[in-house]
Formats: C-alpha cells, sequence, structure tokens
C-alpha cells in the first residue's frame, strides 16, 4: 500500500534497530531492512516490512538510510562494500559512537556525496515510538528538517546543533548524568532499607526530591555559564558538612560509602581551590581542571562525622 509517506531503510536489527523499524512500519512507512543474520528480519517482514538480500539492496530502497548496528567499525563493516550506492541518500546512523568517530562518519559520508545525521537514542527499545522519548540529532540543520516529521516516527527528535558530534558527546553526558543518579537512588535506598524501608515505599519521595533538585539546576545553570558563584543558598563548606553525615550513617550501618567518599573528595578540591564559600556549582571548576589542589588550608576536614559543626 502507498501511504505516500517517504521509504526508508533501517540496517541492523538487534532489539533497537528491531524496534526502530517497528516503529516506521506503524506510522506507516514503506519500511526495507537488513541484518547479518536474515532471521531476524521475520517477525518485520510479517508486519509489512520489505527484508533486502544485501546491503546494496537496502540502501538503493530509501531515500532515508538509518543505521543502527554494534558499533563505529560494524558501520564501516556493512557500508564500505557500497558506499557507491550512498550518493543522493540522508545517512542517518544511530550507532552508538564517540564525537571523533561521528565526526569521521560524517566526512566519509560527505565523501560518497550522502547527507548524513548523528543521532542519540535516549531510550531502551520499548521506549522507541513514544513521543515524549528523546532521539538526539546533530549535523546540518536543513538536513535535519527536511526529514524531521519521519524522525517523529521513532521519538521526539531534537536537533543539537550543525557539528556531527554533538549527539555523541550529549549521549556521554546524560549517560553519565543517569548512572550518577540512580546510584545515588540505590545508595540511598540501601540506607533507608536497613531500617526495613522498601525501594518502593522510599522511591515516590526520592522522586519528588527529585524536582528540587531541578530547580538546583536550573539555578546553577546561569551561575556555571556565568562563571560567578554566589553562596546564597548553601556553601560548598556546608555541603562537605552535610556529606559527612552520609558517610557515617551509611559506614555505620555496613554500606559501601565510595561514591558519598569521592563525592566529599570532589567538594574538598573545590573548597582547597578557594570555593569553600561559593555555591555548589562552583564544583565545576575543579571538574575542568582535574589539576587543581586535593587540598589545603581550606579543606573541612568532616571523617569525625559524628562531631560535625553546625551550619
Amino acid at each position: 500500500m502507498n501511504t505516500g509517506l517517504p521509504a526508508v531503510t533501517v540496517i541492523g536489527l538487534g532489539l533497537m534497530g528491531s524496534a526502530l523499524a517497528t516503529a516506521l512500519l506503524e506510522q506507516g512507512h514503506p519500511t526495507t531492512v537488513w541484518n547479518r543474520s536474515p532471521e531476524k528480519a521475520r517477525a518485520l517482514a510479517e508486519r509489512g516490512a520489505r527484508v533486502a538480500a544485501t546491503p546494496g539492496e537496502a540502501v538503493a530502497a530509501g531515500s532515508l538510510v538509518v543505521v543502527c548496528v554494534l558499533d563505529h567499525d560494524a558501520v564501516h563493516g556493512v557500508l564500505d562494500p557500497v558506499a557507491g550506492s550512498l550518493a543522493g541518500k540522508t545517512l542517518v546512523n544511530l550507532t552508538s559512537n564517540s564525537p571523533e568517530q561521528a565526526e569521521e562518519a560524517a566526512a566519509w559520508a560527505g565523501a560518497h556525496g550522502a547527507e548524513y545525521l548523528d543521532g542519540a537514542i535516549m531510550t531502551t527499545p520499548p521506549g522507541v515510538g513514544d513521543p515524549g522519548r528523546m532521539f538526539l540529532y546533530s549535523g546540518a540543520p536543513e538536513v535535519f528538517e527536511t526529514h524531521r516529521a519521519t524522525l517523529a516516527a521513532l521519538g521526539d527528535p531534537l536537533h543539537l546543533g550543525p557539528a556531527p558530534g554533538l549527539a555523541s558527546l550529549y549521549d556521554a553526558a546524560l549517560l553519565g548524568l543517569m548512572w550518577s543518579t540512580m546510584t545515588g537512588w540505590l545508595h540511598g535506598t540501601a540506607l533507608v532499607g536497613t531500617e526495613g524501608t522498601s525501594a518502593t515505599a522510599f522511591t515516590p519521595i526520592a522522586i519528588r526530591w527529585l524536582a528540587t533538585v531541578n530547580d538546583f539546576l536550573t539555578t546553577y545553570a546561569s551561575q556555571v555559564d556565568a562563571g560567578s558563584y554566589p553562596g546564597d543558598d548553601a556553601t560548598v563548606d556546608v555541603q562537605i558538612s552535610t556529606v559527612g553525615h552520609l558517610i557515617h550513617a551509611a559506614g555505620e550501618r555496613g554500606l559501601d560509602n565510595g561514591l558519598p567518599e569521592l563525592l566529599r573528595a570532589v567538594m574538598e578540591r573545590a573548597s582547597a581551590a578557594g570555593h569553600g564559600s561559593s555555591s555548589y556549582a562552583s564544583v565545576i571548576e575543579v571538574l575542568r581542571n582535574p589539576k587543581s589542589p586535593a587540598g589545603g588550608a581550606n579543606t573541612v576536614d568532616t571523617r569525625d562525622a559524628g562531631h560535625t559543626p553546625g551550619r
């Protein structure tokens, strides 16, 4: 059935690639798929996908070619032999890679006459197709705008800028935020769990607290951009005192304190660098400069957490 929607090719049918192809089919896009192991295409064929016998046949079938394979080397392994057929196509690379690999792929695609968008999928396969889930893209704005409506079949398409490596850079930054947040939540869950509180009881309160943390981020963002960190809410030295309570409580209950100890060490470096009276946002200065002092006269010692000075 001709829906009038652009034809799309999906190369790579792992869990994510299959989810991408399914979302495109559900939105009515004529979809051609290819995978090194043909059996992974059977379920998609039953949904109406055309199964290409070769990568070259797959590339020829769609004006928009979406590739989602294992890694950067796999992209080249599949597409290098058929690079000549990419001329006039738009290649959307949703394979996880580094910013430098994205830059290389963009240059490679351009040398073969193809437009290029790099992308980062900010969800797991079950979330593909949900308009509330972010898909990040970087590359030429006009190329993104041309294909925005098609890409919206996968999730909410956000364009970050013309530099091809931006999507991968944001991906790394956001995953770091995710892991830090989830590990902090798990540490907190373990802490309250020592008193018999379940994770399901603790988590709604933790989520409500994150709304306040969101406010902190909004406030601190402008401070970071300005390079000015007024300590009018809670200073780094106050935070050092407070994290001592967490370390003491968790240590007394036999928990691993690797994460809060790491956080305290970074705060202490910020204090030693002269930011003890600044807001927590000033910690970014030692993150930007790993050679900043590791200790000094301004560092507050809170290892005797049972006798932490008052705020």
